[in-house]
C-alpha cells in the first residue's frame, strides 16, 4: 500500500492486483448521543409552542417556561426554530446531533485575535502562482 498525503491526516490508497480498491483517511469523530436533528426540527415547528421541542433536547426548565407561556407568546417557538434549524441550539448535554450521512452537518467555525486567508486555485491562477 502507498501513502498518500490528505487535507485532513493520513490517508492510505489500499492496492489490489495494481488497481486502486480503497481509499481511506481519517477523520474526526463527533460526539452524538442520540438526538436526531430532523426529530428536533419537526418537533420545533409543530409542537414548540407547548415546549416540545426544548424537553426533547434536555432543556427542562425552558420547555416548562414555554408550555406554560404558549411559546412565549409564539415568539420563542420562531425563535427556536431559527436555532435548531442553523444548529445553533443543541442536545443540553453538549453532545452533537445525530445526522445521517447525507444530512446538514454544519461545522463551527471558532474565531481568534487571528486572521488567515486561504486562497483558492482560482487566485493562484490568476496571479501565476500555481
Amino acid at each position: 500500500s502507498s501513502g498518500i498525503n490528505a487535507e485532513y491526516g493520513e490517508a492510505v490508497a489500499e492496492k489490489w492486483d495494481g488497481i486502486t480498491e480503497a481509499f481511506k483517511r481519517e477523520e474526526p469523530c463527533r460526539y452524538v448521543t442520540g438526538c436526531d436533528y430532523r426529530t428536533a426540527l419537526v418537533l420545533s415547528v409543530f409542537l414548540g409552542m407547548f415546549g416540545i421541542d426544548r424537553f426533547y433536547l434536555g432543556y427542562y426548565a425552558i420547555g416548562l417556561l414555554k408550555f406554560c407561556t404558549f411559546g412565549f407568546f409564539l415568539l420563542g417557538q420562531l425563535v427556536d426554530i431559527i436555532l435548531i434549524a442553523t444548529q445553533t441550539v443543541g442536545p443540553a448535554d453538549g453532545s452533537d446531533y445525530y445526522i445521517g450521512y447525507y444530512g446538514p452537518i454544519l461545522n463551527r467555525v471558532h474565531m481568534e485575535n487571528h486572521t488567515y486567508f486561504q486562497y483558492g486555485s482560482y487566485y493562484y491562477k490568476q496571479h501565476g502562482e500555481l
